[in-house]
């Protein structure tokens, strides 16, 4: 009986170790096995990160959650929560270092630090670089960061040459994401947009990309006489996340654009809602998300458009919604 009882507990403290090996995060410019893909769970919240501006373009701060009415599928739904506050964000910056990139680098990664200096100081900040490989370029056992010298010297370290595999980067990203701790998540994309080594092909991606929570932002860097430019993927990425797409007209605009995200993400209000219909049918549920305010003669909302219900599927949000007071 002794022997028996000793030969479980061994299984399992062996059962222990190796489930806590497989925990370990990546270490420092290690490889990631995009082949990976995660397990996805029923969600029967429908959380939305909700960007509002006036007719200027400013951010319209102060709305209450009585300003604010979202519909699935044409009915009105019930807000079960509203954020108004600048909450902490998991922000990951994926960093194109192919060959055609080699030049710009500096400028991309000073860029990276003015993101970091306007964010809140309380962010999870993590970097992607991205050539033929994909690597996560922060210290071993250190998923986030938010030190500003941990994030440049990220973007700065790795040496620009070979091909482009911006897929398979977002595709780690996303999943780099699933072990954040905070509702609101966001991607910074510095590409030119295309792709000539990924494993994983764009609708892949865009199939992740609306099963997650993340606002992407795409920021289009063209070299001249470069083929493979493909400014079409970042305004997708964009559009369909509820994020913007930028296309600066020199990089001397690039650390503002960064900036400007930055606010972007504080100034978010997030709504919350149970669907008053269960997720279990499988279909597409389209959202509307529309702002009174008799303040304000007319609002413009930016947000994700709905998601892909059903069991064992991760919210699946599509292009960005507009709406208006």
């Amino acid at each position: 009986m002794d022997i028996q009882r000793t030969g479980i507990l061994l299984f399992l403290f062996v059962a222990v170790i190796v489930y806590a090996a497989g925990q370990t995060a990546p270490a420092a410019g290690a490889k990631m096995d995009v082949d990976q893909v995660p397990i996805r769970v029923n969600v029967s919240l429908v959380n939305l990160p909700v960007s509002v501006t006036n007719l200027q373009g400013q951010f319209v701060t102060g709305l209450t959650q009585g300003n604010f009415q979202v519909y699935e599928d044409g009915q009105l739904q019930k807000i079960s929560s509203f954020e108004d506050e600048d909450i902490p964000a998991t922000v990951g910056l994926l960093v194109d270092h192919s060959g055609s990139m080699g030049a710009i680098l500096p400028e991309v990664s000073a860029a990276g630090v003015a993101f970091a200096k306007s964010s809140n100081p309380k962010d999870e900040l993590f970097v992607v670089d991205f050539n033929d490989i994909v690597s996560l370029q922060l210290p071993a056992a250190k998923p986030f960061t938010s030190d500003t010298r941990e994030l440049e010297k990220a973007v700065s370290e790795v040496k620009a040459e070979g091909r482009t595999a911006l897929y398979d980067a977002i595709l780690v990203a996303l999943h780099q994401l699933r072990s954040a701790q905070s509702e609101r998540q966001s991607l910074i994309v510095v590409s030119d947009g295309g792709d000539n080594a990924s494993k994983h092909k764009f609708a892949q991606v865009l199939t992740e990309a609306r099963a997650s929570k993340a606002s992407i932002y795409t920021i289009g860097i063209f070299v001249e006489n470069q083929a493979d430019q493909n400014p079409g993927v970042l305004e997708k990425l964009a559009k369909t996340t509820g994020g913007q797409a930028f296309f600066p007209r020199s990089m001397n605009e690039v650390s503002s654009i960064c900036s400007q995200i930055a606010r972007d993400i504080r100034e978010q209000y997030t709504l919350a809602y149970s669907p008053s219909r269960p997720a279990s049918d499988g279909g597409y549920r389209k959202i509307e998300v529309k702002v009174h305010a008799a303040s304000h003669e007319k609002l413009h909302v930016r947000t994700r458009a709905g998601y892909q219900s059903g069991p064992k599927t991760l919210p699946s949000f599509a292009a960005g919604a507009q709406g208006s007071s």
